[in-house]
């Protein structure tokens, strides 16, 4: 509950307690005022709506020593009311049982009136009918007070009784500071239900343009890929297939993206081994293995820069260390420590010369994998295999802040 409301219901209770008739008892007043706190105390703990109507029936009516209490929601479609919460009534009723919102009744005469409502003697009212569920229930009185909700009538809390005690004007004050709690409750749960809506409408959306971002870079990839089957050119050819295995990396992000429920944050592991899947059928002589450790969750951009890392290693690996042959490469993600992970590119190539280190070549693979280390904070590292050679690059989790 906000500041104001929770203002509003200090008021609420403080008004009931100037209200209490001496008369009535001095234990009465104390108890209506310990109910007032207790409601006041679960509406600013957030307890759910359907919760705060059932405990609000049940200690309003021992507050007011009544048998009865219901809360009538109105449905304006129908112009009735449906008893949403009660106590003290038969089967049947709570949940199921409407009555009119018209003149037929004391909660319709109350919403009419825009004003609480005393009958000590249904069995003689002449403002307004009995409802039929009063009578069956032997109820001769009953007081009603409108429930606000939302800028507008929720409905009506209502309280009877069969008994030969009377309610007075005192009474109202404690039923509407009962009622005034529930409906800054009401007001609560709308407010939280539209905020839900409006953030399942967005993360729609979101997913909705992931999905259509991974396709329009799909088809660029697919694009670059027909230029490259048409290029005279090797070089070029080689070229045009590299950035289209680029484009198709990022691409592949926005299509984890669009399958999950968390656009700033994705699962690493998942996603590197999807990418891998895919350059699998495209890099042909080559069978590209993964081992991955799932749950690794890390910034989405830093998980990009990755994929794009992995990619240009997988790529340099086809081309270097099997130029001529087919071979395994075998990529690996996994936890380093609480801080960090790891990711290595391995193959069983030809190896590497002794004076020669990858890291100084001036190719743009290279470029990339030097740039985006640096972008992430990450180092790199190159060991020498027997066979071939692996690359391993240590990742910060977070970012630097």
């Amino acid at each position: 509950m906000s500041a104001p409301n929770q203002r509003r219901s200090e008021k609420v209770q403080s008004k009931a307690a100037e209200g209490c008739d001496p008369a009535r008892g001095l234990q009465q007043c104390i108890r209506q005022q310990e109910i007032l706190a207790e409601l006041g105390v679960s509406a600013l703990q957030g307890a759910s709506l359907d919760q705060l109507l059932d405990d609000t029936v049940r200690l309003t009516a021992q507050g007011l020593d009544a048998e009865f209490c219901k809360v009538l929601e109105l449905l304006p479609s129908e112009n009735k009311f449906l008893v949403r919460a009660g106590v003290g009534w038969s089967p049947g009723v709570v949940g199921v049982a409407k009555i009119s919102a018209d003149l037929d009744s004391p909660a319709g005469y109350a919403l009419r009136c825009g004003k609480p409502v005393i009958s000590n003697h249904l069995e003689s009212e002449t403002r307004f009918k009995t409802p039929e569920i009063l009578h069956r229930h032997g109820v001769r009185c009953a007081m009603n007070v409108i429930l606000q909700g939302d800028g507008k009538p929720f409905g009506v809390l209502e309280v009877a009784s069969r008994s030969q005690n009377e309610f007075v004007e005192q009474d109202i004050a404690f039923l509407q500071g009962a009622a005034n709690i529930l409906g800054m409750a009401i007001e609560r749960e709308r407010e939280e239900r539209k905020l839900r809506e409006a953030l399942a409408r967005n993360e729609a959306l979101l997913k909705e343009m992931n999905h259509r971002v991974k396709n329009s870079l799909s088809i660029v990839g697919g694009m670059l890929r027909l230029q490259a089957n048409d290029a005279d050119d090797g070089q070029v050819a080689e070229l045009l297939n590299k950035a289209s295995h680029r484009v198709d990396a990022i691409a592949k992000a926005h299509d984890q993206l669009s399958q999950g429920s968390d656009v700033e944050r994705m699962d690493v592991g998942k996603y590197i081994e999807a990418l891998c899947h895919d350059l699998d059928e495209s890099v042909a002589q080559c069978d590209v293995r993964t081992e991955i450790d799932e749950g690794i969750v890390i910034p989405t951009d830093r998980a990009v820069s990755t994929a794009l890392i992995v990619n240009e290693l997988i790529a340099n690996a086809a081309k270097y260390a099997y130029e001529n042959h087919s071979g395994v490469i075998a990529v690996k993600v996994a936890r380093a420590d609480e801080n960090n992970f790891i990711v290595s590119v391995r193959d069983e190539g030809a190896g590497m010369p002794d004076d020669i280190d990858p890291r100084d070549r001036k190719g743009l693979g290279m470029r990339i994998i030097s740039s985006f280390t640096r972008q992430l904070n990450a180092t790199i590292e190159i060991k020498r295999r027997n066979p071939g050679a692996e690359f391993i690059v240590s990742i910060p989790l977070q970012g630097s802040s």
